[in-house]
């Protein structure tokens, strides 16, 4: 019979390994997000990756409860530099893309 110390470790640990799937897919979800406007604007994503900045609690459009990450990526406009992009996700679902000013080609 599991006593209550053991089913809390074991409910702590379910929650860890939804927790690090949901971030899987919401990272993924992300990359994909910031390489679509990185073409759409003639953009390189640089290292093709994002990287978690913000983590949060907000509500999405049905007023659930939700996690929000805002990841941050690099991109170049010109082939010779690095700037800053972000991506913000509520669960994962894109809510907001910013890739900032940069050169028109």
């Amino acid at each position: 019979m599991i006593g209550g110390w053991e089913l809390t470790a074991l409910l702590l640990l379910a929650g860890l390994v939804w927790l690090w799937l949901d971030s899987l897919r919401a990272r993924d979800a992300g990359i994909v997000a910031a390489r679509r406007q990185c073409e759409r604007e003639g953009l390189q994503l640089l290292d093709e990756t994002v990287a978690i900045a913000k983590l949060r609690l907000a509500r999405n459009d049905d007023g659930q409860l939700r996690l929000q990450r805002t990841y941050r990526f690099e991109y170049s406009d010109t082939g010779d530099n690095r700037r800053n992009g972000e991506v913000t996700l509520t669960g994962a679902e894109v809510v907001s893309l910013y890739t900032g000013p940069h050169v028109l080609h």
